[in-house]
């Protein structure tokens, strides 16, 4: 019997060792495991649809893409602690712009714009919000309407960048999320082909109707009129050769040529912007898979860290000098593990810091531009909205001076432009 309780003591004690060492040995495996390489899945690439069928001029609708909500109000409170407000601004116009570019070359569709304001009179409206844009992944909620303030839907489209997408090598130069703009686009031209003739051309009319009543709501004002839901119906048609609407024209004419050269900013504004903002996202990229990858790494640590000292300190109080040894190794072990955790959470923090130097950089590059217009010098200055509401204040005086009339009720333009009427 005592040979046997001897045997006893030991097995157990040498158990207790076991486990003990065991603990090490997972601490071990578990540090080299946090050091894994990060895998990153490839995303697959939509193509964009064209239009091949021949779309009549009475039919062709013009499309207005609006700068995106850059979502501020949506970000929590991680997010808020990382995004600058004025890179999501530039974001948004950036991106609006990127979109309308890939809605033009789809050829399913008239002028494709960026709008400087809702103000503009266009056929179709597109509408964004930033939900998420981080270099790694982006999240855009799209509504899309049309001039009789029906709207067409409603969708959230989402995609992650291709391990490839920043790669220098790549010989596809395309942007990183082209594929979500094809998505969009070709979603556009999926619902136009469910509108009638009938119903396309009434939305162009609707669109020469509203713009008409801006400028002569006692002549326009009785044919177009709101149902129940505030959507537009056209009551009936002015005569094309009517002296009035005519005029109209013209000054309808101007305003194109406005917001083409607005357009114009738009794109010069992309093209600055480009460079300082790819690079931006690939390192932005970087530096959200690191710091998911550390914030793994600081949790597993610190937590494997933990059970291990636990575990060294009930061996330490064994009588057995085996298991306090090994009691006293997984301490150590533990110990290290919890120290190069709270060093893993110290290095997210300077990561979390570099994202936000990155933004400010980017900042710089947002400069306001100067554009010409005929007779007219306008600056742009990050208020489109304000810039296009005095550009139609100077319509209106030029409709006015044309017909020979005063204009009550319009406030005397502002701002930088200068006009010669």
């Amino acid at each position: 019997m005592p040979l046997i309780k001897s045997l006893t003591t030991m097995h157990e004690t040498l158990s207790k060792a076991v486990r003990c060492l065991s603990l090490c040995l997972f601490s071990c495996l578990l540090l080299t495991a946090c050091n894994a390489p990060i895998q990153v899945k490839s995303t697959t690439y939509t193509p964009l649809q064209l239009e091949n069928e021949d779309i009549a001029e009475a039919e062709l609708l013009d499309l207005g893409v609006m700068a995106f909500d850059p979502g501020l109000d949506e970000l929590s409170d991680k997010q808020a602690d990382i995004v600058l407000p004025a890179v999501r601004v530039a974001e948004g116009h950036y991106l609006a712009n990127q979109l309308a570019r890939t809605i033009q070359d789809s050829t399913a569709w008239g002028a494709v714009r960026v709008l400087p304001s809702s103000d503009v009179i266009t056929d179709v409206y597109v509408e964004g919000i930033i939900l998420h844009s981080d270099g790694e992944k982006i999240e855009l909620g799209i509504t899309v309407s049309d001039t009789s303030g029906q709207q067409w839907y409603q969708r959230s489209y989402k995609q992650e960048a291709s391990k490839y997408a920043y790669d220098r090598r790549n010989t596809l130069h395309r942007d990183p999320f082209q594929g979500l703009f094809n998505r969009i686009a070709n979603d556009l031209v999926e619902y136009r082909k469910t509108l009638s003739s009938k119903e396309a051309t009434s939305l162009r009319n609707i669109s020469t109707l509203r713009f008409a009543k801006d400028f002569s709501p006692d002549a326009f004002d009785q044919h177009i009129e709101a149902d129940r839901k505030g959507v537009l119906k056209i009551k009936r048609l002015p005569a094309t050769n009517d002296p009035i609407l005519q005029r109209i024209q013209r000054i309808r004419e101007r305003d194109y040529l406005f917001v083409d050269t607005t357009q114009e900013y738009y794109d010069a504004f992309s093209l600055q912007m480009e460079a300082p903002y790819q690079s931006w996202r690939a390192q932005n990229y970087d530096e959200v898979l690191v710091t998911r990858h550390l914030k793994r790494q600081s949790r597993e640590r610190t937590i494997g860290g933990i059970v291990t000292v636990i575990a060294g300190i009930v061996a330490a109080g064994s009588s057995s000098s085996a298991t306090r040894a090994a009691g006293a190794v997984a301490i150590g072990s533990g110990a290290l593990l919890v120290k190069s955790g709270l060093a893993k959470k110290g290095e997210v923090q300077i990561h979390i810091e570099a994202l936000a130097e990155l933004g400010e950089s980017l900042q710089t590059e947002v400069e306001p531009r100067t554009v010409t217009l005929e007779d007219q010098t306008i600056t742009l200055n990050g208020n489109v909205q304000a810039q296009y509401s005095q550009w139609k204040e100077l319509l209106q005086k030029i409709y006015a001076a044309e017909r020979g009339t005063t204009l009550q009720s319009a406030a005397p333009a502002t701002g930088n432009a200068e006009q010669n009427l």
